[in-house]
Order: C-alpha cells, then sequence, then structure tokens
C-alpha cells in the first residue's frame, strides 16, 4: 500500500476550501489524471480515472464527512484506495488542508509508478491545483453541508 500525505495553506476561509471540497464532480478541474466523478447519492461516487496511463473505474463510499473538519471516504470496487482531506483553520482568511491517499497500485504500470513516488507527485501536484482553482474563484462553486457520521 502506497501512503501519500500533502498539505497546502490556502488564502480563504475554512468553510470556503470546504464546500469547494464537497464539489465532488468539480474535481476533474484540479486534479490530473481524474476524468469524472459522478456523484450517486450523499455517500456514494462513482470515478473514472487516468493512473499510469491506464484508465480504471471504481465507486467510492464517504465513510466519514465533518462540515469544515473532514471528509474520509474508501473505495468499494475497482481500485484499492482510501483517504482523507482535512482542514484547519490558520486564521479568518487562510486554511490549511491536509490529504492523506492510500492506494494498492495494480498492474505493472502502476507498480512502476509506485516505486518512483508516482502517487505522491500527483497529490502534491493536486492540492497545488486546488490551491490555486479556489485562490482564482474566491468563492466555492457550490456547498454540501451535511454530516456523514463514522460507522462501526
Amino acid at each position: 500500500m502506497t501512503t501519500a500525505t500533502k498539505s497546502v495553506d490556502v488564502h480563504c476561509p475554512i468553510t470556503t476550501a470546504y464546500n469547494q471540497w464537497t464539489q465532488f464532480e468539480e474535481f476533474p478541474k484540479f486534479m490530473d489524471g481524474v476524468e469524472t466523478v459522478r456523484q450517486l447519492d450523499d455517500r456514494h461516487l462513482h470515478w473514472t480515472v487516468r493512473i499510469a496511463g491506464v484508465q480504471r473505474e471504481f465507486d467510492a463510499e464517504i465513510t466519514e464527512q465533518h462540515p469544515d473538519e473532514r471528509i474520509a471516504w474508501r473505495s468499494t470496487g475497482g481500485v484499492d484506495q482510501a483517504g482523507v482531506v482535512t482542514f484547519h483553520q490558520l486564521d479568518a482568511e487562510n486554511t490549511r488542508v491536509t490529504l492523506q491517499l492510500e492506494m494498492e497500485p495494480e498492474g505493472l504500470a502502476e507498480k512502476a509508478g509506485e516505486k518512483s513516488g508516482l502517487v505522491a507527485m500527483a497529490a502534491e501536484r493536486d492540492m497545488a491545483n486546488f490551491k490555486e482553482f479556489i485562490e482564482a474563484r474566491g468563492l466555492a462553486s457550490g456547498a454540501w453541508r451535511g454530516d456523514v457520521p463514522r460507522e462501526g
């Protein structure tokens, strides 16, 4: 299992950063390799991604979500992936967003990419792209403020 953790400080209030992150269908605008995300309901997403040149589709379940704090998910089929993004208020106008991603590489190309740090580089690039995206917009394109308690 490959794990990558990356943080970025964004110049926007915590609510703006969090609200934008809940707009999963807009992930292709700042995440390289993400072709589409369809939100099926409050807890379920369908992803189409391109990893190391290979297109993959998978479903994911939001396992925990608390406004202005965290969103956690895990794949439910197609690829072995899980992650959490957390939001930390630095001050009224600045937020630290931290992404932790775990992924089990499949196939020769992904395993080779794992050895070269592909997941960590992709996470770093996606976080930098999120910073640029949200700071250029200034406002979130939407919001979902529901709470998904962790099961178990």
